[in-house]
């Protein structure tokens, strides 16, 4: 099988060179990369990438991620999140290959307390939801072959993350603020990536199968408590740090004003992605704590 990865140097492409590379030969491409074309900015390069490479499986982690800097530059968001992925969608289906894409829950309206599942009706709030909703949207139109997993909260041990500021926050400050009425599962990259592989060896075996799921870690919790367990979780993994923080003080998204509103329900019900691939997703702190022992 041969796979061509764009966005390999964020968090989940890194982690997708690791868990790829058991199912064949992978040409991974970054926005700066220079024998083809990985720059989502020119969508018309990453077309010719995908024509010059002919691949079995394209597999998209590039996205504009910036939530509130995509306010302020809506048309290069929707380039990057929803133009070229149907650009890189057209030249699939010509090509009868697969695509993998990473969407969000920024595309819901965040209201109720259950957790959505994939025929919700859609309502996001901000730019960035918006053009991640009409990349969705432009490759399920397209008719190529598709996965698309929706995730949320996504962390990784390399690069920053929640846990990470949190983490030093607390040995800076005596008192930290932290929203606690946004509620959705902390997502390690490394999940999200081991996660597609074994979907893209069973779509192999059984293509009717592919389509639009959410995946997320197990459980809930809301950035207040997440802060508590990473501060408290860090202690215990390396009592000799100096924590400052004694006050950790629960406030409403309202304390922070932001430039894109932040939906306060991301909770992703993952029954069809668990029952479809035969799937035993881990609760969400085992994929924080194991994270915080490797940076410790």
């Amino acid at each position: 099988m041969n796979i061509l990865l764009f966005g390999k140097g964020g968090q989940v492409g890194w982690e997708l060179q690791r868990s790829l590379s058991l199912l064949g030969t992978i040409t991974a491409l970054d926005h700066d990369s220079t024998e083809h074309c990985g720059n989502f900015a020119n969508p018309a390069g990453i077309a010719d990438t995908v024509r010059a490479l002919r691949p079995d499986v394209i597999v998209n982690a590039a996205a504009h991620t910036a939530v509130d800097k995509a306010e302020s530059e809506p048309d290069f968001a929707r380039t990057l999140n929803a133009t070229t992925p149907g650009v890189l969608a057209e030249e699939v289906a010509r090509l009868g290959a697969w695509l993998v894409h990473y969407s969000t829950d920024y595309v819901f309206n965040g209201s109720g307390s259950q957790p959505w599942v994939e025929t919700d009706a859609t309502g996001p709030l901000s730019v960035y939801g918006q053009t991640k909703l009409e990349g969705e949207q432009l490759i399920q139109t397209s008719g190529c072959k598709h996965l698309i997993l929706r995730t949320s909260w996504v962390y990784a041990a390399r690069g920053g993350n929640f846990a990470k500021t949190m983490l030093k926050l607390a040995q800076e400050r005596e008192r930290l603020t932290v929203i606690d009425d946004q509620f959705g599962s902390p997502t390690g990259a490394d999940l999200l990536a081991d996660v597609t592989a074994h979907a893209l060896r069973h779509l192999q075996q059984r293509p009717q199968d592919g389509g639009l799921y959410h995946c997320v870690a197990v459980g809930e919790t809301n950035w207040h408590a997440y802060a508590s367990h990473v501060i408290q979780t860090a202690q215990r993994l390396n009592p000799a740090q100096v924590i400052k923080a004694t006050d950790i003080a629960p406030v409403p998204s309202s304390a922070f004003v932001t430039a894109a509103k932040r939906p306060h329900n991301s909770r992703l019900n993952t029954a069809k992605l668990q029952s479809t691939f035969g799937l035993t997703l881990p609760h969400w702190q085992q994929g924080v704590d194991r994270m915080l022992a490797e940076i410790q």
